[in-house]
């Protein structure tokens, strides 16, 4: 599909890209087909997919997969989709914002292995990324399209200046296994950002939900101040025991007296663990 053929497909249909839902639709299928193959969609596999957009992605899923459950929150795509036919057979629509909806349904109520492929507007982006990873341990991997300024925080590796908290949790959680950059003319319209497609697996040593939680908490209180040493930005926070705050560094083998950006991701985990079992204690 062409970007003028999705401009007649929106006309004739009455729509328009939607910026504020980042509408910028991938046109060029052998790419969608390159990237179903990056995030390693494979015949055994099921995939939900989130953001049906006009389906290029879509039909390439459904080449690839065993079985195809997209979501899409626009209304009038999903009116001219159905129009036009323009989904394979076998593809499951389902109307609703995936922020929101469950997945416990699909992702619990069919046999897997499933995979999550999605392209991101900026908006859903950060809460669907962390999302995931709560889902992680029913998914064989995900591959989504966001922003590179946020695929760069993803992957960020210590004393980098994208280091930060969303880094470490990603980094307890999963592995990124391929990424790819796609120029802005493979979307209508064309993005004023450029695009990453990213790739992860979910860690087999990923911590429980309960410890991801904590440890959020904990790199978000560390990474509050980050000019300021790790114990004053702790003690700052207002989050954490401020009276265990040296007692927690130390079990954790960090030097309280350090910057949020230089303490790797297994010594945030260590410290969380700390604070809890402090608590507990």
């Amino acid at each position: 599909m062409s970007a003028a053929e999705i401009r007649t497909f929106l006309e004739r249909h009455g729509l328009a890209a939607h910026r504020g839902r980042g509408q910028n639709f991938l046109h060029d299928r052998e790419l969608a087909d390159k990237l179903v193959r990056l995030a390693g969609v494979g015949p055994e596999d099921a995939v939900l997919e989130i953001g049906t957009g006009l389906g290029i992605l879509t039909q390439a899923l459904a080449r690839h997969a065993r079985k195809v459950v997209t979501i899409e929150i626009d209304s009038g795509l999903i009116r001219g989709l159905a129009a036009d036919g323009m989904l394979p057979e076998g593809v499951e629509l389902i109307h609703a914002d995936a922020v929101s909806l469950d997945w416990e349904p699909w992702l619990d109520g069919s046999a897997g292995p499933w995979r999550v492929v999605a392209n991101l507007p900026y908006s859903a982006a950060t809460p669907i990324l962390r999302r995931l990873l709560d889902e992680g341990h029913r998914l064989a991997g995900w591959g989504v399209m966001v922003q590179r300024e946020l695929a760069a925080r993803l992957s960020a590796e210590v004393g980098e200046r994208d280091y930060g908290s969303f880094s470490v949790i990603h980094q307890l959680c999963a592995r990124q296994t391929g990424a790819l950059d796609l120029h802005g003319r493979c979307f209508y319209p064309v993005p004023r950002v450029v695009s990453r497609f990213v790739c992860m697996a979910p860690r087999v040593d990923r911590p429980s939900a309960a410890e991801l939680d904590a440890v959020e908490g904990v790199a978000r209180a560390g990474f509050g101040h980050r000019r300021k040493t790790l114990a004053n930005s702790l003690r700052r926070s207002g989050r954490v025991d401020a009276a265990r705050i040296e007692l927690a560094c130390n079990e954790a083998g960090i030097d309280p007296s350090s910057r949020a950006q230089t303490v790797p991701p297994a010594s945030w985990l260590a410290l969380a663990r700390a604070f809890q079992q402090g608590a507990a204690g």
